[in-house]
């Protein structure tokens, strides 16, 4: 079994990066293969909303965005990972959704297969703060993505109050359940 793990943190060892090795090694635990893609070490524009779209759900734009689609669609699992800012997920993360309006235009306008098969998902989110609806936000935008590329959205870990970089090594509680939810995704 192969799972992709996506951060979409802006900093390499961020506390969202962190948890995300976490949630990969639980899944090795169990045999499964990972890989992590960091979206800030790729070359890519956001959604350009191009007048002449493919019909077969595929973006036209050729940057490493590529890469992102084909590994998705041979990954056996996903797991997303984003920190919160301003109240929902990082610029990163949002602009790799973004590149994914071709795919929802397939899938609902044109009603076509957009060549994503279906996968369980997770997602794990971080935030300096405290306040709920920040993750219900930043939930909220993640289950959309995951629904127009077929992925069941299985597991969720938010951890709030994690502000400075590393400060996640300091909650054992988030780091165990990261663990945790890699293992559960290897079936």
């Amino acid at each position: 079994m192969e799972i992709l793990g996506i951060c979409g943190s802006p900093r390499t060892g961020g506390n969202a990066d962190l948890l995300l090795d976490k949630v990969l090694e639980g899944a090795r635990s169990k045999g499964a293969k990972t890989e992590k893609i960091t979206l800030n070490s790729l070359k890519f524009v956001p959604c350009q909303e191009c007048q002449k779209m493919s019909d077969s759900g595929g973006c036209l734009i050729k940057d490493d965005m590529q890469v992102v689609y084909k590994k998705i669609k041979s990954a056996d699992a996903i797991v997303f990972a984003s920190p919160v800012f301003f109240g929902s997920l990082s610029a990163q993360s949002k602009m790799m959704i973004d590149r994914f309006q071709c795919a929802w235009r397939a899938k609902y306008i044109l009603k076509k297969g957009v060549g994503y098969k279906k996968i369980p998902g997770a997602f794990i989110s971080v935030e300096g703060s405290t306040r709920k609806d920040f993750f219900e936000n930043s939930r909220a935008v993640a289950k959309n993505f995951f629904a127009t590329i077929n992925v069941a959205y299985k597991y969720e870990l938010f951890c709030p109050s994690i502000e400075a970089k590393g400060d996640i090594l300091k909650h054992s509680d988030c780091l165990k359940n990261a663990f945790n939810v890699g293992a559960k995704l290897v079936f």
